[in-house]
């Protein structure tokens, strides 16, 4: 795990090598040119993280609704809904599961335009899609994905901006910005903040983790990372939901780890945080700015809001492989778990 964590900085250096960004531009042209109205994404586990974040960035920067679909309705139910209009992508690291490929399958043979987002380019999912990106994220080891779904959030990131852009090429000021994201990622990682932090939460019970905007599916990924590493039960709210009724839950005995970035997403968590404070709770804040009444902060650089995502995560990470071994577990063998799971 720590080694895959390491090789995230590599990894979006070789997605943004004129080789990849040409191949993600060419889907993003055919995807421009057929004007979906609508997009429909289906994933699982991590990848279902990597998702929501790109429906987050459908629904801002193309405009178009966007949603995650639920493929039981498909495989267990026999449902088959209209997607003769939509965008349907299937994002996985493996792209083996059933019911991925199953959904991708039926929304094609509906009519709908369908794309997947891999890490594997042989695997099934692949296969029955009409188009497909490479996340290019090279063998992960460990269990827990970690450099897949960065590289899932930075395909996605520069899928949806070619698709803005008509043509698919990326517009020069975005492609600058993008560009500096492997060293920005370098300098995140080599922050010891995360190990040092690890102490904090060694004999917690239970913990909650917080965000809105693009922030949430840091906020949810980050909750998952914890719980397949460490065994630390990790309840994760969009801010907004939290104060409608989960905020009771949480006191001195209940770490609250909140994503706050400096766009309008963190501006918008600035009541929840102060609600959060009322209560007692221990806050530790993710972003590039401390937090009034926080009790320490893992830092990040400032970026534009869309980029935060691809960084925000990469602390959290190393916070997990930490907190997994403080408290004795194996993150590279999380009990139970297996690198590809196969559902219906």
């Amino acid at each position: 795990m720590a080694a895959d964590i390491a090789e995230q900085p590599e990894g979006f250096a070789r997605l943004l090598e004129p080789a990849s960004t040409a191949a993600i531009a060419q889907v993003a042209a055919v995807i421009a040119e057929r004007r979906p109205k609508h997009v429909v994404f289906t994933a699982r586990g991590t990848s279902d993280h990597a998702a929501l974040y790109a429906a987050y960035l459908t629904e801002i920067r193309l405009g178009l609704p966007a949603g995650l679909a639920s493929p039981s309705t498909i495989t267990v139910f026999g449902a088959r809904p209209d997607l003769s209009q939509a965008l349907v992508v299937g994002v996985s690291q493996s792209g083996g599961s059933p019911d991925l490929t199953e959904v991708l399958r039926v929304a094609r043979s509906a009519g709908a335009l369908t794309l997947a987002v891999t890490n594997a380019p042989d695997s099934p999912l692949t296969g029955v899609a009409e188009l497909a990106i490479d996340v290019a994220a090279g063998h992960e080891r460990a269990v827990a994905a970690t450099k897949t779904y960065t590289a899932e959030l930075l395909a996605l990131l520069m899928l949806v901006e070619g698709i803005r852009a008509g043509d698919g090429a990326i517009p020069a000021e975005e492609r600058a910005g993008l560009a500096a994201l492997p060293e920005l990622a370098a300098q995140t990682l080599a922050d010891p903040a995360p190990e040092q932090l690890a102490a904090r939460y060694r004999f917690a019970d239970r913990m909650v983790t917080t965000g809105r905007g693009y922030a949430y599916p840091t906020a949810r990924e980050a909750a998952l990372k914890l719980m397949e590493t460490s065994y630390l039960p990790a309840l994760a709210f969009s801010g907004a939901d939290l104060l409608h009724g989960p905020l009771a839950m949480t006191d001195p005995d209940v770490p609250v780890l909140a994503v706050v970035g400096g766009g309008a997403g963190g501006t918008s968590m600035r009541e929840v945080l102060a609600k959060v404070g009322e209560r007692g709770a221990d806050l530790v804040v993710v972003g590039p700015a401390g937090v009034d009444g926080a009790a320490a902060r893992l830092a990040v650089p400032e970026v534009d809001e869309r980029y935060a995502p691809l960084l925000d995560i990469l602390p959290v990470q190393r916070l997990a492989l930490a907190l997994a071994l403080a408290r004795g577990e194996d993150p590279d063998a999380p009990r139970g778990l297996h690198k590809v799971t196969s559902t219906l």
